[in-house]
């Protein structure tokens, strides 16, 4: 399905559509304190965040699979907020083919969470979207983030990892997008990017693609994730080996020349596919695929303005 098809099936209303998605009161809007945003976010803060560890010296660069650098990107982006905890943090998103060309996707958790617990949820704040961030530079102009959109079931429940999706309404249109589909095929050739701040291998760490300066990449053939054998997840989740760290949460999964998903969280998988404990097998980087139940309606409202 071409993203026009599927902008137009959002827009003029497609039949079964409503009966297929959750009611208006399943999506959650929040309307976000502008003020001082573009202010805030100075050259020293960002500079300021934590990183992960450098690799000892002399250790050889590695690009592969699992983490490269990516191409600089005027859809895809680094988004910078204040955590609920009052520190600042950054995930990825990306701007998204839509009707007011103010539309983002990230990760549910990129913009409200609960504490370690899973009490006391509060959203996140002082949101600044910069496409094509890369060594501090901002070529593509900043975005403030005006508005936060996901379902309720986030708002009451942080462990549905199937629902760890939001989108974003900026303030001003944006000139590129990348076109999103819902409910494709999950186990398609897809690449992942981000803005990772550290990463697992010596080869990786310390890097600018590894520590939030640049943007990275990981590609391969999605996975499935099976869960904890006595915790299943849900059965929607899927990722490609990956390096990247966080930061790289909500950095899309493209297939198809479409965002089919985001990163939302690691796991680790051996060799016939089955869930292994960290630090075994060969470590995933996945999230949700698009679906029409989930992602259609957040995105339809994100959309309206």
């Amino acid at each position: 399905m071409r993203i026009l098809s599927v902008v137009a099936l959002l827009l003029l209303g497609a039949p079964g559509l409503a009966a297929a998605s959750p009611p208006d009161s399943d999506v959650v809007v929040h309307d976000l304190d502008t003020d001082g945003v573009v202010a805030y976010w100075t050259p020293e803060r960002i500079a300021a965040m934590p990183t992960g560890p450098s690799a000892p010296p002399g250790t050889p660069a590695v690009d592969d699979p699992t983490g490269a650098p990516a191409p600089n990107s005027r859809s895809i982006g680094r988004l910078f907020f204040v955590d609920r905890d009052g520190e600042d943090s950054s995930c990825t998103a990306t701007v998204v083919v839509s009707a007011n060309k103010r539309t983002a996707v990230t990760g549910g958790h990129c913009v409200h969470t609960a504490n370690l617990i899973g009490q006391d949820p509060r959203w996140h704040s002082k949101m600044l979207f910069v496409p094509g961030f890369r060594d501090g530079a901002r070529p593509f102009g900043e975005f403030v983030v005006r508005r936060a959109i996901v379902n309720r079931t986030w708002i009451t429940d942080d462990q549905q990892s199937e629902y760890d999706q939001a989108f974003l309404v900026l303030d001003k249109p944006s000139g590129v997008s990348e076109n999103i589909a819902f409910d494709r095929p999950a186990d398609r050739f897809a690449r992942e990017y981000g803005y990772p701040r550290a990463a697992g291998q010596p080869g990786h760490q310390g890097r600018p693609e590894f520590t939030g300066q640049r943007l990275a990449q990981c590609w391969g053939t999605p996975a499935h994730n099976p869960g904890h054998p006595e915790q299943p997840a849900d059965e929607n989740l899927w990722g490609v080996p990956c390096d990247m760290g966080g930061g790289s949460s909500g950095g899309p999964r493209i297939s198809g020349n479409a965002v089919v998903g985001v990163n939302i969280q690691s796991f680790h998988l051996d060799a016939n596919g089955q869930w292994v404990a960290p630090g075994q097998g060969v470590r995933h980087l996945g999230g949700a695929q698009f679906s029409w139940r989930i992602t259609a309606p957040l995105y339809q409202r994100a959309q309206r303005g």
